[in-house]
């Protein structure tokens, strides 16, 4: 299935998609790739700021974090007033905000939230304090519809070293699961990226059905924030699914997979940066 596939059973008005996460200056990764993501398949993008980085491709040389109070109070002016139809969740810095966002998406009972659990740029820089993984895990994954880590974020969440094969990782899905709640539909997205070979080979599980995703690995530098790419997209794209439709999730996921491959594809049309550069968010205008 094709993200315009996808897309054909959209609503009159765009769904309005909330990112709230970090600010990367490059554009490549964050809050402004997250609304690239959201515009590019048909979404109303917008931005609740949760860190600032000193970034550009080549690596992180900063971070700043806002206070908890004005976090709060962007996340509560926004949801005041604009209807948010899904939310995805990148960047989050510490154990207080993470506890913030967690209250005030549960206070505002926001809807469709895909968490991204970031951790590290893709430079190796450290983009989460480790007395924030506990309360990642306490605090915002009860509230997820689905969550996307790839495997050294499986790793950290999971407290062992990383999945080293793909049998490992459907262990890992299956124990990351067990972290959301059971009495609702709730999914694991495993992204297996890091695992050698010419394909790389993610993981959906539901508690029930665990859903192998080939695609063909391709070969280029420029995959800075593809994780940040395709866990905005499945959020850009939930809310335009059938609503209802048993298969809704892994339909949103298949779609955005196949937006992200593009947008890999095409990465070299861009010339940003000297170090990882970004993928095409809007490949679809040069096709």
């Amino acid at each position: 299935m094709t993200s315009s596939s996808y897309s054909s059973s959209r609503p009159q008005s765009p769904p309005n998609v909330v990112s709230i996460a970090g600010i990367d200056p490059s554009g490549g990764a964050g809050v402004f790739a997250d609304i690239k993501t959201f515009s590019a398949l048909g979404a109303y993008g917008c931005g609740v700021v949760a860190a600032l980085t000193a970034q550009n491709t080549r690596g992180v040389t900063g971070v700043h974090t806002p206070p908890v109070e004005f976090l709060r109070q962007q996340i509560d002016t926004l949801f005041a007033d604009v209807t948010l139809h899904a939310c995805k969740i990148g960047m989050l810095g510490n154990a207080g905000i993470v506890a913030t966002v967690a209250d005030r998406l549960s206070n505002w009972q926001a809807a469709n939230i895909v968490l991204d659990p970031v951790m590290t740029a893709k430079s190796g820089d450290i983009l989460l304090e480790s007395d924030a993984i506990a309360a990642l895990r306490e605090a915002l994954f009860p509230l997820a519809l689905i969550i996307t880590p790839n495997l050294p974020e499986a790793g950290v969440l999971l407290g062992e070293r990383m999945p080293e094969t793909l049998r490992e990782m459907r262990r890992a899905a299956e124990r990351l699961r067990e972290m959301l709640p059971t009495t609702s539909e709730r999914w694991v997205l495993l992204k297996g990226g890091h695992l050698p070979g010419s394909e790389s080979t993610d993981l959906l599980f539901d508690g029930e059905r665990m859903i192998e995703l080939p695609a063909r690995r391709i070969d280029t530098p420029n995959t800075h924030g593809t994780g940040c790419t395709l866990s905005s997209a499945i959020a850009a794209l939930l809310p335009q699914g059938q609503s209802g439709s048993p298969n809704l999730v892994e339909a949103a996921v298949r779609a955005a997979r196949d937006y992200l491959h593009r947008a890999i594809a095409d990465a070299g049309l861009l010339a940003v940066g000297h170090g990882h550069g970004p993928v095409h968010h809007f490949h679809g205008l040069n096709r």
